[in-house]
């Protein structure tokens, strides 16, 4: 049997390709997954420029991100039934606990075939049950996206309510951090470099928006807007232009969450201001099937929806990353299998 697939064959958003390829087969505990949306992000994008695996053997199915049907399982598999809702893990090995060397070696889109497909096989045991209250387009942005903001804030920021948190751009992890920030009762400032997403911000939960095209040294309206005090969160997406006022945007005993690096991977900080501080600066990958599941038990029961910016079908995937890579989309960009 064969299946729909996006091949990238040689590094590039034009080489992306639709083709017919073989159909995998579950294992004794596999599951077969018939993708139904794929949600795409900056890690696909530079995975298929080439630019985080120079090295990595084409051709090569991207997306990091997904959710679909179980469409079959092996003979050993006990957990999971045709026809159930799933989200496909990205670190597929990383049930629970700490991030060892073997769960690392393996993440959906980067080493194995991505969710650009019509099916996937998945172990049974990081699979996790969709959200009711979700469609499959929108259950596919959780399990990267969805799940780094969580497992930041939740797991290791530990956020409670009446904190402060800093939240960056409208990227989707920043609109995710915004979302859990508003239902665990944070007092939220948002920062954009965009006119428009100022309204867009605040309609999502956002009590005061600073434009950083305007306040070159934001930190400094971050404390003014606060009364004088750093906030107690924030997530850093930038990396190497913005880590430094991340920091100085923070109170003692702050967490800064290191989360991305669009503005560049290598970082010069002050440790000083750390140090007096007792600022916690922390690089943090995703998250594990069980906090997973704690994200989508919190969706569920307080019915957040994630912020999308549009739905592609599966032919149109080059114009899909073509949006995503403009920088021009508020919310997730979502591909339909």
């Amino acid at each position: 049997m064969t299946m729909k697939a996006i091949h990238l064959k040689r590094f590039g958003i034009g080489n992306l390709t639709l083709v017919d390829i073989p159909r995998p087969e579950p294992a004794s505990h596999q599951v077969l997954v018939r993708i139904t949306a794929a949600a795409i992000q900056y890690l696909d994008n530079i995975v298929i420029e080439g630019t985080i695996i120079p090295d990595l053997p084409l051709p090569h199915i991207p997306g990091c991100e997904g959710a679909g049907v179980v469409e079959s399982v092996g003979p050993h598999v006990t957990r999971w039934k045709k026809g159930d809702r799933v989200i496909i893990p990205f670190i597929q090995r990383w049930a629970a606990g700490q991030l060892t060397p073997w769960q690392n070696e393996i993440r959906t889109g980067v080493q194995v075939p991505g969710a650009l497909c019509e099916y996937t096989v998945q172990p049974e045991n990081t699979l996790v049950r969709a959200p009711e209250n979700l469609t499959d387009e929108e259950a596919a942005t959780l399990p990267v996206i969805g799940l780094t903001a969580w497992s930041n804030l939740v797991s290791q920021a530990k956020i409670r309510a009446g904190q402060v948190i800093l939240i960056q751009g409208s990227g989707g992890i920043s609109l995710f951090a915004l979302q859990i920030a508003r239902v665990f009762g944070l007092k939220i400032i948002a920062t954009t470099g965009s006119k428009e997403n100022e309204s867009k911000l605040r309609s999502l939960g956002a009590e005061e928006v600073i434009n950083y095209r305007e306040k070159k040294d934001w930190s400094k309206e971050v404390k003014r807007l606060n009364g004088g005090i750093g906030v107690d969160i924030t997530l850093d997406i930038g990396g190497m232009q913005t880590i430094q006022q991340s920091i100085l945007s923070c109170r003692e005993n702050a967490y800064v969450g290191l989360i991305g690096f669009l503005t560049g991977s290598e970082i010069t900080v002050d440790v000083h201001y750390l140090i007096m501080n007792n600022i916690r600066l922390q690089g943090h990958t995703v998250g594990h099937a069980q906090d997973l599941e704690g994200l989508v038990s919190a969706i569920a029961a307080n019915n957040l929806r994630p912020v999308i910016d549009s739905i592609f079908p599966i032919e149109n995937t080059q114009e899909a990353f073509q949006l995503l890579k403009s920088g021009k989309a508020f919310g997730r960009i979502v591909i339909k299998i």
